[in-house]
């Protein structure tokens, strides 16, 4: 009797630990599909907005081809900028100033970057479906956000903690699934996941820091900004099959400096 006593709770046990299971699961799945419905009301309500500030997008990227050697985004970079809801990522008295083409604060000293090149950056990676992607500075999370829609994985650092863990937060309620948040310091990337197809660096130093260099994988892309203080420039960076090293000067900006 006392065996089928400790069967039966066995039993309900392992039921019930499924049962929470399969709850556990499907109200992660409501979630997710929760945070979709979410910026999808969202960018209907900045939808005209968010068309004004593409136009100029695209007006910026032709006006500085000569720099850059692309003189309009391609439609895959066009659609992830459509899809990502930028007054979701910027402070919330900011959001109706969200689709200006221009910066804006997001605290911790620390800024989302202009939408220009955040589309000019992207478009410079040319990153393919199957691409894993290295960010440095998560920020707020509007460049991983954009980098989730095309590239298969994207790890991103951030050196502030607080930024580290609410931007993390953020991207997992919103659906961004293939997007991995890490506390670190920037300059030592993400060594545990190298190498990467593309690299991407959303803060500025005097040189490329060599941790980087090395966990680019071969014929990869890293883009950086070089420079001082007052004196930027996005470059961009290709290693070749044979692992060896070339770097182009592109045109002028202004990012915060690694920290």
């Amino acid at each position: 009797m006392k065996k089928f006593i400790i069967l039966l709770c066995l039993l309900n046990l392992s039921f019930l630990t499924g049962f929470h299971f399969k709850n556990c699961l499907s109200e992660r799945i409501a979630n997710l599909k929760a945070g979709m419905i979410v910026m999808n009301l969202s960018l209907k309500h900045y939808h005209e907005s968010q068309k004004r500030m593409i136009k100029e997008i695209e007006l910026e990227v032709h006006e500085t081809a000569k720099y850059t050697g692309i003189s309009h985004l391609s439609p895959k970079v066009l659609q992830a900028l459509e899809q990502v809801p930028r007054h979701l990522f910027v402070l919330p008295e900011d959001e109706s100033k969200a689709y200006i083409n221009e910066p804006r604060s997001i605290g911790e000293g620390q800024t989302i970057s202009q939408p220009f090149i955040v589309a000019i950056m992207t478009e410079l990676l040319d990153i393919q479906p199957h691409d894993k992607v290295l960010e440095i500075g998560t920020g707020s999370g509007y460049q991983a956000a954009i980098l989730s829609h095309l590239a298969e994985k994207v790890y991103s650092v951030e050196t502030i903690s607080s930024l580290a863990q609410a931007t993390q937060k953020k991207l997992t309620q919103l659906g961004y699934k293939n997007v991995h948040v890490s506390k670190r310091d920037g300059t030592q990337g993400w060594y545990g996941h190298a190498p990467y197809n593309k690299i991407i660096v959303a803060a500025a130093s005097q040189t490329i820091p060599p941790l980087l260099l090395k966990q680019l994988a071969k014929d990869g892309i890293l883009v950086i900004p070089l420079g001082t203080d007052n004196n930027q420039f996005l470059t961009i960076v290709h290693k070749n099959t044979k692992g060896e090293i070339t770097q182009r000067t592109l045109l002028p900006v202004k990012f915060v400096p690694f920290t």
